[in-house]
C-alpha cells in the first residue's frame, strides 16, 4: 500500500517542478517588447496618461552579492484545502510573485533560476499569522505575493490562501524558518 502523505508530497513537488520548468522555458524565450514596455507603466492620473518608471526592488541589489536564492510558499492550513487545491494555489502564488518582480528584479529572478528555482512549501495556521509574516518580509524588503481565491470550488471567495516570498535563502529563512513543512 502506498503511503498517501508521501504520494501527496510527491505530486505537489512534481507540480511545482513542472510549473518552474514551464516558467523557465518561457523566460528564456525571446521577448518582443519595446524598451518602453519593459521600463514604464502607463497610468492615468487626473485623466492624463503619465509614464512612470517602476523602481528596482531592493532584492535586485542582493542578487549581485548573494548566491543562494529561494522561494518559500506559505500555505494556510486552517482552510483545509484539498491537495489539488493546494497545488493550484501554490502555482498561482509562484506565478503571481514571478510576474510581480519580472521587470523590477530580473537579476534576482536569474539568481533564483540559477539556484534551480528552489521552492519550499510550509504551512501556517491562520490568515493573521500569514499577514504577520508578510509584514516581516516587507520590513526586510523581500518581495511577496498573496494569492486570493475566487471561491468557485472549496473555499470562500476572497480567501487569502498562499503567500510566496523570494530572496536570499538566509533572509527568507528569517521570515519563514520557524514554520513546519507542509
Amino acid at each position: 500500500m502506498i503511503d498517501m502523505t508521501w504520494l501527496s508530497a510527491f505530486l505537489l513537488g512534481a507540480g511545482c517542478l513542472a510549473l518552474g520548468y514551464l516558467i523557465g522555458v518561457r523566460r528564456s524565450a525571446p521577448v518582443f517588447c519595446s524598451t518602453r514596455e519593459l521600463n514604464h507603466t502607463d497610468r492615468k492620473i487626473n485623466g492624463k496618461k503619465k509614464n512612470q518608471v517602476k523602481p528596482a526592488l531592493d532584492v535586485e541589489k542582493l542578487a549581485d552579492i548573494l548566491e543562494d536564492f529561494k522561494m518559500v510558499l506559505v500555505v494556510r492550513n486552517d482552510l483545509k484545502m484539498g491537495k489539488g487545491k493546494i497545488a493550484a494555489q501554490c502555482g498561482h502564488a509562484t506565478l503571481g510573485l514571478y510576474k510581480k518582480i519580472l521587470h523590477r528584479a530580473p537579476k534576482a529572478l536569474n539568481r533564483w533560476e540559477m539556484c534551480g528555482q528552489v521552492k519550499v512549501v510550509v504551512k501556517t495556521e491562520s490568515e493573521d499569522e500569514m499577514l504577520v509574516l508578510q509584514e516581516r518580509a516587507k520590513s526586510l524588503n523581500l518581495p511577496t505575493h498573496i494569492t486570493v481565491d475566487a471561491g468557485r470550488t472549496q473555499i470562500a471567495p476572497n480567501s487569502r490562501t498562499v503567500m510566496s516570498i523570494l530572496g536570499p535563502a538566509d533572509m527568507v529563512d528569517d521570515v519563514t524558518g520557524g514554520l513546519k513543512l507542509l
